[in-house]
C-alpha cells in the first residue's frame, strides 16, 4: 500500500536538473544575474504580468510590498488568521499591527463584510491570502478597496495558476506574492515572486530587494535614497525556477485536475462538506479542503490507511505575538471542523479513488 503524504516536492527529471545546476554552479557567476533574468521572463510570460521581480523568498515579497503601501510602525493591516504564520510575521517585521478579519464560513477565506467592519482610520492595507489554493472574492474585495483606497496585497503562496476573471493570479490587486518554497506547488528549494500591477512600484521593488541599489547603475554610481535589505534570489535558484516551469503539466496542472475530480466525487456525498468556490475564480488545489465532523476520527481512519490528512495550519490569531482581540466565530465553526486531503502530482486516479472510497467507508 503506498503511503499518500498531503504534501511533495516535484522536481524535474535528474538527468535535467543535475545538469543545468552543475553547468551555473561552474560558470564563475553565482550571484543574481542572467539566469534569474531568463526566469523572471518565462515566469511573467506565463502569467501575463511582466512586472514580476524574482526574490529569495514569499515572505520577502511580501514584507516589500507593505514597504510600498508605506505600511508603518502603529499603522495597522488587515489579514487572516488562517494562513501560514509567515504572512502575518511580515505585517509585524514593519512595525504595524495586525487586525485578524473573520472568515467565510463557507470556504475559510477572508470575508469581505468583516473586513469591511475592520477599516479604521490607521488601515494602510489588506492582505488576502488565497488559501490551499482557494480564491477570495475578489469581487467584493476589489471594490472595498476602492471605496476606502486602501491596497491590497494577495498572497498567493498556495495558488500559483489559480484564476479570477479568466487571468492567472497575479494580474488583479497592486502587488501578488508567490512563495516557491520546498513544499508548494513549484518549488525552487526556495524563493519567491513579487508582482505589481503599476510599473513605478516594481521599479522602487528592484531597489528595496538589493539593499536599496540600482543594480542597472554601476556600484560606483549608486545613490542609496530608501532602506533596502538582502531579497535578491540567486542564479542557482533561478535555474531551478527556469527548468521547474517546462514541467507544469506533470506538476500543477496535476493538482488542478485532481482537485477537479475530487470536487465531482464528492460533491453529493453527505458525510462531508465541500467548501463553496467564490464567484469568477478557478482554483489551484495546492491542498484538498473538506469540512467533516469528527476531524479526529476522520484524520486516525485516513492515515490507517496510509493516507495523511491534517488541519496543517495552527489558526494565527493563537500565537501570543499577535495579540489578537478580535471574536472570529466563523473561524471558531470552520477551524474545528477543516480538514485537508492530498491532491498533489503523485496522486493518479487510483489514489485518488482509493482515498474516495476510505472516505465513503466512514470513520
Amino acid at each position: 500500500m503506498n503511503k499518500l503524504p498531503l504534501v511533495k516536492p516535484f522536481l524535474p527529471p535528474k538527468r535535467v536538473l543535475i545538469n543545468a545546476i552543475s553547468e551555473v554552479l561552474y560558470s564563475d557567476y553565482i550571484a543574481e544575474g542572467e539566469a534569474v533574468k531568463e526566469f523572471q521572463r518565462k515566469f511573467s510570460m506565463i502569467i501575463g504580468n511582466p512586472f514580476s521581480l524574482p526574490v529569495s523568498s514569499g515572505t520577502a515579497a511580501l514584507h516589500i510590498a507593505l514597504i510600498l503601501c508605506g505600511v508603518t510602525n502603529n499603522d495597522e493591516v488587515i489579514s487572516t488568521a488562517l494562513t501560514s504564520e509567515a504572512t502575518n510575521i511580515s505585517i509585524l517585521m514593519t512595525g504595524a499591527k495586525v487586525i485578524f478579519a473573520d472568515i467565510d464560513i463557507n470556504n475559510g477565506l477572508i470575508s469581505p463584510d468583516n473586513i469591511e467592519k475592520c477599516i479604521t482610520k490607521n488601515t494602510k492595507a489588506i492582505v488576502v491570502v488565497h488559501y490551499a489554493g482557494m480564491i477570495c472574492d475578489m469581487d467584493r474585495i476589489n471594490e472595498i478597496s476602492i471605496k476606502y483606497n486602501i491596497p491590497v496585497i494577495e498572497d498567493a503562496a498556495h495558488s500559483f495558476l489559480g484564476k479570477y476573471n479568466g487571468k492567472y493570479i497575479g494580474n488583479n490587486s497592486r502587488f501578488t506574492i508567490f512563495s516557491f518554497q520546498a513544499i508548494k506547488h513549484m518549488t525552487t528549494i526556495d524563493g519567491g515572486m513579487l508582482c505589481c500591477t503599476k510599473e513605478s512600484d516594481y521599479i522602487k521593488a528592484k531597489r528595496i530587494k538589493w539593499f536599496g541599489l540600482d543594480k542597472d547603475v554601476p556600484r560606483l554610481q549608486n545613490n542609496i535614497t530608501q532602506l533596502g535589505y538582502k531579497y535578491n534570489m540567486n542564479n542557482v535558484t533561478a535555474t531551478i525556477g527556469i527548468k521547474q516551469l517546462d514541467y507544469l503539466e506533470s506538476n500543477v496542472m496535476k493538482y488542478i485536475k485532481n482537485g477537479l475530480y475530487l470536487d465531482e466525487q464528492l460533491k453529493d456525498y453527505s458525510g462531508v462538506k465541500i467548501v463553496k468556490y467564490n464567484n469568477n475564480t478557478s482554483q489551484a488545489y495546492w491542498l484538498y479542503t473538506l469540512l467533516v465532523e469528527n476531524r479526529e476520527g476522520f484524520i486516525k481512519k485516513l492515515e490507517e490507511q496510509g493516507i495523511s490528512a491534517s488541519p496543517l495550519h495552527l489558526r494565527n490569531d493563537k500565537h501570543d505575538i499577535f495579540n489578537n482581540k478580535n471574536v472570529l466565530s466563523n473561524l471558531d465553526y470552520f477551524y474545528e471542523r477543516m480538514v485537508h486531503i492530498p491532491c498533489g502530482w503523485w496522486m493518479c486516479k487510483k489514489d485518488i479513488d482509493r482515498m474516495i472510497s476510505v472516505i465513503k467507508s466512514g470513520w
